[in-house]
């Protein structure tokens, strides 16, 4: 299938590219400068260059499936989180819905699917992070598109397991980036992972398994 990935030079998107790659599908690389093609392409991907805050339509048609792992992260500044995690996601939402692509698989943010309430002191960065995280994921639910969103927790380097825990909710833990790619990727062959948001961390439960028990 042909893949597009938003966010393709992140720490998760990297992983997505060669696990596509891997996997036979044909994935495409969303990033937004010319000099980070032949990193792309050294990954097995073909370079797309778009920004999210712009024009997405010659990213995103033709695509069988987007993703979106792109991410400001909590220490940009409110104004980037804003601009990138929820209103660069629904823009690119937006313009999967108008070329006709119908499955969606989102990065979210462990925690957006619960009450936020008001922030600790401290973490006012992080709470508007998650907050932002659960307005576009919010928006996702809202749309027609087939729709995957996975909230994982802490993000490791550590190598992969592909044997997770889900659940609407889990209790806080880690899991490797890269078995968070395993399970975007796998969401898209997984009919049971459709219309579907839940947290993950790692566990024992081999991935397909896992999407098959939401």
């Amino acid at each position: 299938m042909k893949v597009l990935v938003a966010g393709a030079n992140g720490h998760t998107g990297r992983l997505l590219i060669q696990y596509l790659k891997d996997d036979g599908h044909e994935p495409y690389a969303m990033i937004r400068k010319e000099e980070q093609k032949p990193e792309m392409e050294k990954l097995g991907g073909i370079p797309v260059v778009a920004d999210l805050e712009g024009d997405l339509g010659h990213a995103v048609r033709g695509m069988d499936v987007v993703m979106f792992a792109a991410g400001s992260g909590s220490k940009t500044g409110s104004d980037k989180t804003t601009d990138v995690d929820r209103d660069g996601a629904i823009n690119l939402i937006k313009a999967t819905e108008k070329s006709g692509t119908k499955k969606f698989i989102m990065l979210g943010s462990f925690g957006a699917g619960r009450d936020l309430g008001e922030p600790e002191e401290g973490q006012e960065a992080m709470h508007h992070y998650i907050k932002m995280k659960k307005e576009a994921d919010e928006y996702l639910m809202g749309t027609e598109l087939d729709y995957t969103i996975v909230r994982p927790g802490g993000l490791t380097h550590d190598e992969s397991t592909s044997k997770i825990k889900v659940g609407e909710t889990v209790e806080r833990g880690s899991i490797p980036r890269a078995d968070v790619a395993k399970t975007m990727i796998a969401a898209i062959q997984e009919p049971n992972a459709y219309h579907k948001a839940f947290e993950m961390i790692s566990g024992d439960v081999q991935i397909e398994d896992a999407l098959k028990s939401l």
